[in-house]
């Protein structure tokens, strides 16, 4: 099993390694960063890299796809070489997922059409306008598309796909030997629990405000 994650110039971070922390584990599969170019590919703060090993055309169809959002994905929205390879791959996966803000590349490329899915909370209804179905769940299964909300919930999306895959006994396994049990110092990690006036401040400053 080939699993693939996307990078692309400002990606955020946590998006990308979230899922690649859990799905790596999973017995026998091989899992690559692939980006247009292979080399360092600069996160959305710019001080941290990760290295894409392999340029998309070498990884023309892996088992499973991982699709980070960040800042960088609103350049790639028309970018014909990150689009045509989501497209193509789509076409053999056996999964195709999105952490973040990467749901609305699914949704660029088309591959989102009539289905539910989910995305940042500041973005979630952008989805609309690729002919998805957005929802405020946390993870998203529709047929093969896992779709993960903002940035945490990555590994979230990762775990539940390593159940679906290898079992509940492998998640488990995982979720135990990462220690991954969530007892945040605030809880205001959604937009209905968040303070109204913080809610309303990000909504103002996010980039998808005038779309």
């Amino acid at each position: 099993m080939q699993i693939a994650i996307l990078l692309f110039d400002r990606f955020t971070a946590l998006d990308a390694v979230g899922p690649y922390e859990t799905l790596c584990r999973l017995p026998g599969a091989e899992t690559v960063f692939v980006a247009e170019t292979p080399g360092p590919v600069p996160n959305d703060s710019g001080s941290l890299s990760l290295v894409a090993t392999k340029a998309l055309t070498d990884v023309p169809a892996p088992d499973i796809v991982v699709v980070p959002g960040g800042p960088g994905q609103s350049e790639q929205m028309e970018n014909p070489v990150i689009l045509d390879w989501l497209r193509a791959t789509d076409a053999t996966s056996t999964w195709t997922t999105s952490v973040c803000t990467g749901s609305l590349l699914l949704g660029a490329a088309g591959l989102l059409r009539g289905r539910r899915a989910t995305s940042h909370w500041l973005a979630l209804e952008l989805l609309t306008g690729y002919g998805a179905e957005p929802t405020g769940e946390r993870v998203v299964t529709d047929g093969k598309y896992v779709t993960a909300a903002g940035v945490s919930s990555g590994i979230d999306m990762g775990l539940t796909l390593l159940g679906r895959i290898g079992g509940d006994r492998l998640a488990q396994s995982v979720q135990l030997l990462t220690e991954y049990d969530p007892q945040p110092p605030y809880d205001a990690g959604s937009p209905e629990k968040a303070p109204a006036d913080i809610v309303q401040e990000w909504r103002d400053r996010s980039r998808f405000a005038a779309q």
